[in-house]
């Protein structure tokens, strides 16, 4: 086959996977959107966020594709044995349990508990964890409300977006109209968050008029969704609500959930759409989604606009005014509050493909800021909003954040904070100079950010937690499993120094830097590993530990938990090193070794 239209023509495929770089992914999914393949599914992370509001803005002109992804392990049928992605096969098995995550890591514990409970998975869906996946929680719930394979429901969530309300009020809809719903167990990862960070996937953050951890684990409950602190504990939780149910079927294979070897489609639209088949691929050598600008250049870009700007002289009410991502609506949006707190911020979303005028309201922005509604007070907001949406467009910003004073009947900015996609330029070399000149200032003005940066070099996600009682240095693969175990320690009565993200990717020599980069920190009295081997090989891992012990003149204890892929070869490394490494196969008695060694 020549092309991807050809490929549509002759053989007529259900779905594509699209593997290739996040360079070349967003041109990829356009053309399997244009060849209306059914559905497509997007692996790759770190694709551009304005390439993605773009794809966002196609896929709503049709109703043939459904996008799966990106920054998604892809989607896998246990039961009709068909994979498109990359998740790690030996910890999946035939069952009635679908799993639906942002996490690919926390999905892959999630199959292994229930695997472990003898449940197996039907169908599991990783959404990603990106700003704008193509299918969101509330679509994937309501595919498996339909499928007749699934009997319960694993939902994993993080921080970042509004997607958990979102499903939350879908579950409370499901349970008011169905007679017998299928019980739903879920988790959030990221309640220990650090504030003003991105915790490993891209979507990992919160900005104002978004809710945290808790106000989602809160808003599930209250929808009747049983939660979890650790995904090792899915299994268990959701046999209990099966039973309670009295939903478990004879293992007759009349009523079986094993009992099929046809794979469902209801995961797409049964229309249609293809892939380009691109092959080269650029390393990616940071994992870091934004960078943020010096308040002085912040500013003078405002100037440029034509905007009156400085800093704050004390005088006037400031108000907030930003541009932001609408993750519902999967498009940019105007963030207002009257005041500087999160919590009275409304979210106005427009569509960047027109003109402001025709898709914002000047005058009920103004009301909920608490502005004098005079023609000149609004014509100056209008001039605001418009030089903060050029900004937005033309430096692929994520997040611009100003504070506004009223000053005789004009609008004057006197603080901005803005935040610009680092994808734009580590995937894509666009805004290079920007990002550069940037990156060094931030590189000079805080001491956090060269380890941070020396960290992203190797592919790790390292972000230092403020807490001066913190103790426990954190070494973990994957940004939901690492954001979960900083939760997770913290229930069990220790804090996390840090958050550390191996990547995908990691080696023994990742490993060994991982270890390197936590024990700078004076405050660390004991190292915690927390590995699930899916592409990341735990045997691997194993070996890095011990030449990070060996090498590096490890003088704290550490405590190794590793699951998942090549588990009991890693852990036979571990016990045959002859090294004071303690080994545990359980999350929660190794979590507990940690805190009790964190307190010596």
């Amino acid at each position: 086959m020549t092309d991807i239209f050809q490929a549509m023509e002759v053989l007529r495929p259900d779905a594509t996977g699209i593997y290739v770089a996040a360079s070349q992914a967003a041109a990829a999914i356009e053309e399997a959107i244009e060849a209306e393949v059914p559905l497509v599914v997007a692996v790759a992370e770190h694709i551009p966020l304005h390439d993605m509001l773009r794809i966002h803005s196609i896929l709503k002109t049709q109703s043939k594709s459904r996008l799966v992804g990106p920054n998604s392990p892809g989607i896998i049928s246990s039961i009709g044995k068909c994979r498109i992605g990359f998740q790690p096969l030996p910890c999946f098995s035939p069952g009635h349990v679908g799993i639906i995550a942002k996490s690919g890591t926390l999905s892959y514990e999630t199959v292994a508990s229930t695997t472990r409970a003898g449940l197996g998975q039907s169908l599991c869906v990783g959404i990603g964890g990106d700003i704008l996946p193509g299918t969101d929680l509330r679509e994937a719930l309501s595919v498996l409300e339909h499928d007749p394979d699934t009997e319960a429901i694993a939902l994993v969530g993080e921080i970042g977006g509004t997607l958990e309300m979102d499903a939350a009020a879908w579950i409370k809809d499901y349970h008011s109209r169905t007679k017998s719903p299928k019980p739903i167990v879920g988790l959030i990862a990221g309640v220990q968050e650090a504030h003003g960070h991105i915790m490993g996937h891209a979507g990992a953050f919160t900005i104002p008029g978004e809710p945290d951890a808790k106000s989602k684990i809160q808003a599930l409950q209250d929808a009747g969704v049983t939660m979890v602190d650790h995904p090792a504990k899915f299994g268990d939780g959701i046999k209990r609500r099966l039973e309670a149910q009295s939903t478990i079927q004879s293992s007759s294979a009349a009523s079986s959930p094993f009992s099929t070897g046809t794979q469902r489609r209801s995961i797409h639209t049964l229309l249609r759409r293809p892939t380009r088949p691109h092959t080269k691929r650029n390393p990616m050598i940071i994992q870091k989604r934004t960078i943020y600008l010096p308040e002085s250049t912040s500013l003078n870009l405002l100037r440029e606009q034509g905007i009156n700007a400085s800093t704050y002289s004390g005088s006037g009410a400031r108000h907030l005014l930003a541009i932001g991502i609408d993750r519902t609506a999967r498009c940019p949006c105007i963030i207002a509050s009257p005041d500087l707190s999160s919590s009275s911020a409304k979210r106005f979303p427009f569509t960047p493909t027109r003109s402001l005028e025709s898709t914002l309201s000047t005058d009920r922005i103004a009301s909920h800021l608490g502005l004098h509604p005079s023609q000149s007070t609004l014509a100056s907001l209008r001039s605001l909003i418009q030089a903060l949406t050029t900004i937005f467009h033309d430096r692929e910003a994520f997040f611009l954040s100003t504070h506004i004073v009223e000053r005789l009947g004009a609008l004057k900015v006197v603080s901005a904070s803005f935040r610009l996609d680092d994808a734009a330029y580590r995937s894509a070399g666009r805004q290079a100079s920007l990002h550069e000149s940037a990156a060094a200032a931030n590189l000079l003005s805080d001491p956090e950010v060269e380890a941070e940066t020396e960290a992203a070099r190797h592919g790790i996600v390292y972000i230092r937690l403020p807490s001066p009682q913190a103790r426990i240095g954190t070494l973990v693969n994957g940004a939901g499993l690492a954001m979960n175990t900083v939760d997770a320690l913290a229930l069990a009565g220790g804090q996390a120094a840090n958050f550390l993200d191996t990547g995908g990717k990691a080696t023994s020599e990742t490993v060994k830097k991982s270890f390197e980069i936590v024990l700078r920190d004076p405050r660390v009295r004991v190292v915690f590993v927390n590995i699930f081997g899916g592409l990341t090989l735990g045997d691997m891992i194993a070996r890095g530990v011990v030449m990070a012990f060996k090498e590096l003149e490890v003088k704290v204890p550490v405590v190794v938990r590793i699951r998942g892929t090549n588990e009991e070869e890693g852990q036979r490394v571990i016990r045959e090193s002859g090294l004071p490494i303690f080994a545990f196969d359980g999350f929660e008695e190794a979590a507990a070794r940690a805190v009790e060694l964190s307190r010596v």
